[in-house]
């Protein structure tokens, strides 16, 4: 089973079924090469030995990993997949995930518990519908989750909830956090500052916020040569519950120092955006959506600029790709997910066992293919 088989497959799903962070929109965009590829059914099953790793956790569906380390613990707060009933729309509306229940994890390649849930959406008072996916940080012995939910008006806005332990549970502030908007935060600490990242298009409404204000009626994407729309970055205040300054475009640049266009399917940016520092560097990677990569860019400062440098992950079996970059002892790890265990349901997913990132000497990075060629050969029986 070669590579492009499964490349065929994520296209495939990518024409039948919809991401959650995916919406309506005027013009879709063109879609990715491989979905010219020969039309072929999904299988029933695949051979679990092609892919690089495993579910992490199979007895609930899991997604949209973010990893952190806490108490000498790996801990993943993603989303809570679950089969709403709800029929598939342009929305996304079957992505209508309800709580979040970490994850703990003894080590890399140690026992992973599932813990109960941590955060109920009928606990957010001005919840609406559809808790996607959130991250969490820790200050001063407290824990914070952080959360994109549509409000009563369904508008995406971001909340947070504070807990004393990082299983939870954790309690909703009353309010949404002022000047947020979108979807997927991710926070990330450089020295004593704590940073909010946030955004995601199409479903994730970062379009109806191209004028500065929320208009649901706009649903047009930037034209192919015109500059992609850009995630937001700002640095949180020192409580950790509201923003300290306007959040401001995350510029992402090519090879020559120009914003990347809205054309650019395999580099602009689509959702899950996500920051981490290796050797005095800092990594802005994201998801590109339509196209199933895992990229990244490298800058300066947590501000940017970033310049884009490739690919992190090959796209994977389902619609979506999501994930979160940590390091552990002395290593650095890549969490993301797949639909392995529902067979390709693009909506019911699993986070899978992290995977070592490489870096080159230059700082970057050695993409990661999900799959393996040809799976390992059975161990020699003992003599």
């Amino acid at each position: 089973m070669q590579r492009s088989f499964f490349v065929a497959i994520t296209s495939i799903a990518a024409s039948t079924a919809f991401i959650a962070g995916c919406g309506k929109k005027e013009e879709p965009p063109p879609p990715p090469p491989a979905a010219e590829a020969p039309k072929a059914e999904v299988p029933k099953t695949i051979d679990p030995a092609r892919f690089l790793t495993q579910p992490l956790v199979s007895e609930i569906f899991t997604a949209d990993p973010s990893a952190h380390v806490f108490n000498g613990k790996i801990w993943i707060y993603g989303s809570h997949d679950i089969d709403a009933g709800i029929p598939q729309d342009d929305l996304g509306s079957h992505f209508a995930m309800r709580d979040y229940q970490p994850i703990e994890l003894d080590g890399i390649g140690g026992k992973a518990t599932v813990h109960p849930v941590a955060l109920d959406i009928k606990d957010v008072p001005w919840a609406g519908r559809q808790m996607w996916a959130p991250d969490a940080a820790e200050k001063g012995g407290k824990y914070y989750l952080y959360f994109p939910v549509k409000d009563k008006q369904d508008v995406f806005r971001l909340g947070v909830a504070v807990g004393d332990n990082p299983a939870g549970p954790f309690k909703a502030q009353p309010e949404l956090m002022k000047q947020t908007f979108s979807m997927d935060p991710a926070v990330y600490k450089d020295g004593g500052k704590y940073y909010l990242y946030f955004g995601g298009i199409w479903g994730g409404q970062l379009q109806r916020w191209k004028s500065g204000e929320y208009k649901a009626d706009d649903e047009a994407q930037p034209a192919d040569g015109e500059p992609a729309l850009l995630p937001k970055v700002a640095r949180l205040q020192d409580d950790m519950l509201e923003v300290a300054e306007k959040p401001k475009d995350v510029q992402i640049l090519d090879e020559n120092g120009k914003p990347l266009l809205a054309g650019d399917h395999d580099r602009r940016f689509f959702e899950a955006p996500w920051v981490h520092k290796y050797k005095g560097n800092y990594y802005l990677s994201y998801s590109t959506g339509d196209t199933h990569f895992i990229v990244y860019a490298m800058g300066k400062s947590p501000y940017g600029p970033f310049t884009y440098k490739g690919r992190i992950l090959e796209p994977v079996l389902g619609w979506t790709n999501h994930h979160s970059i940590v390091e552990v002892d002395d290593k650095w790890y890549l969490f993301y997910h797949d639909s392995q265990v529902s067979n390709g349901d693009t909506h019911l997913r699993n986070i899978k066992q992290p995977v070592e990132i490489k870096y080159n000497e230059d700082g970057t990075i050695v993409t990661i293919d999900p799959f393996q060629e040809d799976p390992p050969a059975p161990a020699a029986p003992a003599s």
